[in-house]
């Protein structure tokens, strides 16, 4: 059954998800059949870039079909069964947050684009920096983005789904911030912050 109050529509949160998760899985149609391939990308302008070989599986799979899926999970805490005080296994799960792009893809062709794009991807996965700005006209890059293919996913709809016991009821849910505190691993101090965050 389908639970309406993990349903995030909010644009910041959205973006903030997909800011903070490096990879997620592009699903296409290769010859008639679900392909997965899992993808470093960047949310950029309102869009997913993605980028690889210029050949391959995918490449063929985009130009057969464009249109796309796109999924990221950034998980949180697993909260085990023996945390609701039972021997019984069904209260087991998993905190989460989720988000689902579908839309068109293509391959850009503009040098400066890819550029663009890639300096966003290195900026979102070497934030330190410790490397040249990408640009067509430096000789350490030519080549590399001359054979370098970036994906645009020209996102159609977008959804979003956070996870983090927004159904329990108060008692429930201190008491499962206490046994987080207790086990006090580092994704246990990330899932308190979302558990109040999104807590209502």
């Amino acid at each position: 059954m389908r639970r309406n109050e993990f349903n995030i529509e909010d644009k910041e949160i959205i973006k903030e998800i997909l800011d903070e998760c490096e990879s997620g899985t592009l699903s296409l149609i290769s010859k008639g059949k679900p392909y997965g391939v899992a993808v470093n990308f960047v949310y950029y302008e309102d869009k997913i870039y993605i980028h690889g070989a210029k050949e391959g599986r995918k490449v063929e799979s985009i130009m057969e079909n464009p249109f796309a899926s796109f999924l990221v999970v950034n998980p949180f805490s697993l909260i085990p069964s023996y945390f609701s005080d039972t021997m019984a296994a069904c209260p087991a799960t998993q905190f989460f947050a989720s988000v689902i792009c579908e839309g068109n893809i293509k391959a850009i062709d503009n040098p400066n684009k890819k550029a663009t794009v890639l300096n966003k991807l290195m900026e979102k996965l070497q934030s330190e920096g410790g490397y040249e700005t990408i640009t067509f006209d430096k000789p350490m890059y030519k080549k590399m983005l001359e054979n370098t293919a970036v994906f645009e996913l020209d996102i159609q709809t977008i959804s979003c789904k956070v996870k983090v016991g927004q159904n329990l009821l108060e008692d429930k849910k201190e008491s499962i911030i206490d046994k987080l505190q207790k086990r006090n691993s580092k994704l246990d101090k990330k899932t308190i912050e979302m558990i109040n965050k999104f807590y209502k």
